[in-house]
């Protein structure tokens, strides 16, 4: 079979500290790079540019699902790998996407993506395999979920084969964007939610957060990636309280809203 032509599609705000690194990862295995950016104040669209196979485009932003759907209309390849700015490839997962080009056979791959949180690899929490499909066919796909979190979605039923190799995620640059992103992205989802006709009762806004807590910690092996499993653990269960009390309040502001 022809060996195909790979276009590296990302969404970018303000990545300066990550962006770099996810670019030199793809450097082997992607044809063209495709930076959708929300007119970042840092130096992200300067570190982009000044990579030869970087197309670099500036979109506000409209929402992390429509940004994505966007930013794959503008690749110039049909098949696609799709990254984050704070992820990065494996060599073994390189290796593995360099043999998928020189013999494409299905419409989509998967493979599973590792955290690492202040420094350490997390294999438990519910964190890991978090196996996605990134590597696709342009056609057969499309960006759905709920804002904040997009998931690609095959709009077929053809079996998706998993490449072996990990993305390494470089999630948070420690506790304090942590739990920023936790207040962001917990009143974002909840705004969706909310818009969706969720109702949640008060009474059950700190059983579901200890629910949360105890299902990674004890049931999923928190415990086992020590202190920072513990720490993961406490902010996811603080992460679904936070959300849970903003969908609370927001039918309190809209009692007739849904």
């Amino acid at each position: 079979m022809k060996k195909i032509q790979i276009s590296a599609v990302i969404i970018t705000y303000n990545e300066e500290k990550n962006i770099a690194r996810s670019l030199d990862s793809l450097l082997k295995v992607a044809d063209e790079i495709v930076i959708v950016d929300s007119f970042s104040k840092d130096k992200t669209k300067e570190i982009c540019l000044g990579y030869p196979s970087v197309k670099f485009i500036e979109n506000s932003f409209i929402g992390f699902i429509e940004q994505k759907n966007f930013a794959f209309a503008q690749a110039n390849y049909n098949y696609i790998l799709s990254l984050d700015a704070d992820e990065v490839l494996t060599k073994e997962l390189e290796e593995s996407i360099l043999l998928t080009k020189g013999n494409w056979v299905h419409d989509q791959y998967q493979f599973n993506r590792l955290t690492v949180y202040c420094g350490q690899e997390i294999k438990h929490c519910g964190w890991y395999p978090d196996t996605k499909m990134h590597l696709c066919r342009r056609n057969t796909v499309y960006w759905g979920g709920k804002n904040p979190h997009a998931v690609l979605l095959p709009n077929n039923e053809s079996k998706i084969p998993h490449l072996k190799g990990d993305i390494l995620h470089y999630s948070f640059d420690g506790l304090d964007d942590h739990l920023d992103r936790i207040k962001s992205y917990g009143i974002v989802s909840a705004k969706a939610k909310f818009k969706a006709g969720r109702k949640i009762s008060k009474w059950l806004l700190v059983p579901n957060a200890l629910f949360v807590f105890m299902k990674r910690y004890l049931f999923q092996g928190g415990f086992k990636d020590g202190f920072y499993g513990l720490v993961i653990c406490v902010l996811s269960a603080y992460g679904k309280f936070i959300e849970q009390v903003k969908i609370v309040e927001l039918h309190r502001q809209h009692p007739h809203k849904n």
